[in-house]
Order: C-alpha cells, then structure tokens, then sequence
C-alpha cells in the first residue's frame, strides 16, 4: 500500500492515506503563530529512529529543509499551536506512522 500524508493545521489533524483512501487520523501540534507550520506540498525525504532532544522517538523530514513530522518529549503541546513550525505526534502515533510511510511519500499541509 502507498501511503501519503495530509495535515491541516486549523483543525491540528493529521490525516494518514493508503492508496487514497482515509486510513486514520491523529492530533497533533502545530506551529505557533510566529513560528507557523509551513503549507503546501512537501515530500518526506529522510527518517530518523530515536534522533533525540525534543523529537521523541522518530522524525519524518520534509523535503522543506529544517521542517518535519516528529515525536515529541511534551505530549501535553498535543492539539495546540505550540511548536517552531514542525508537526508534533504522540510518540505512540508517530511510531505508527513511521513505520507505514516511505521515503519519497506525498506530504500535504493545508
């Protein structure tokens, strides 16, 4: 199955494809006002298992440099609009996702 990613940042829902069809949906945390999420569509260029610091237990990088998709060490920032422009995830939930999605996947933030 290909999966693809869809984040909207209004709502701080991630919303995981498989082969276009809505598999699941997550809440995250998004960029702060000043700091906001990147939009647009991005591809998912590297992953990283345990990168440590603020990142929680993996990373998704984003073909925008310096942006991701990533764990997170304070999972109560969940569901606000809190981070310096990365998507945050339960560590639980990025694990999931990390292990579905591939290199190169399709990377949407509305």
């Amino acid at each position: 199955m290909t999966y693809s990613i869809i984040v909207k940042t209004e709502t701080r829902i991630l919303e995981l494809y498989g082969d276009g069809q809505l598999y699941k949906k997550y809440s995250v945390a998004v960029g702060r006002p000043e700091s906001p999420t990147p939009k647009g569509l991005f591809t998912v260029i590297n992953k990283a298992l345990n990168p440590g610091g603020p990142y929680g237990t993996r990373w998704l990088g984003l073909s925008k440099p310096h942006y991701g998709i990533h764990g997170t060490n304070e999972p109560e920032s969940i569901g606000k609009a809190v981070s310096q422009g990365c998507v945050r995830m339960y560590n639980k939930d990025i694990e999931e996702v990390y292990g579905l999605v591939h290199i190169g996947a399709s990377v949407g933030i509305i």
